[in-house]
């Protein structure tokens, strides 16, 4: 294998790995959600419930677009809006929580998912009621 001079490789490089993992966990400990992080192992069962929940809310999805072609109608519009809007929901909550840093920063952001889920929800299931719905909405688009 070819050699690469040590003054090409960074000091950081040149540490051992276990120099390394400590240093990265004194400096940014590790959470699991968007809140506060936690001690112990306390939160693992709910850690694996809410994982659980984005499988099986992913494998709906799966089943409601065929279903939204096959079978249009008001129930699988409201239920693509909920799939949708939880899906897209904690899909940015782990973007929140791998690249958002500092107190401060997390409740802003995470407020800022609320709101927008919030809205996001609230207008799909307007959108459901108040015109043609989501599936006949996706038709028209394909029709064109």
């Amino acid at each position: 294998p070819p050699v690469v001079p040590a003054a090409l490789l960074g000091t950081a490089l040149l540490r051992r790995p276990a120099a390394l993992g400590a240093a990265a966990a004194r400096s940014a400990p590790a959470r699991d959600s968007h809140g506060p992080p936690r001690q112990g192992h306390g939160g693992s069962k709910a850690a694996s419930l809410h994982w659980t929940g984005e499988r099986a809310v992913s494998v709906l999805l799966l089943g409601l677009l065929p279903a939204a072609y096959l079978c249009p109608g008001p129930a699988v519009d409201y239920s693509l809006a909920a799939a949708l809007t939880l899906h897209g929901h904690w899909g940015l909550g782990q973007v929140i929580t791998d690249y958002v840093h500092g107190d401060t920063a997390i409740k802003v952001a995470t407020t800022g998912l609320y709101v927008l889920s919030a809205l996001t929800f609230g207008g799909l299931c307007y959108f459901n009621y108040q015109d043609v719905g989501i599936c006949k909405a996706v038709a028209m688009l394909w029709s064109l």
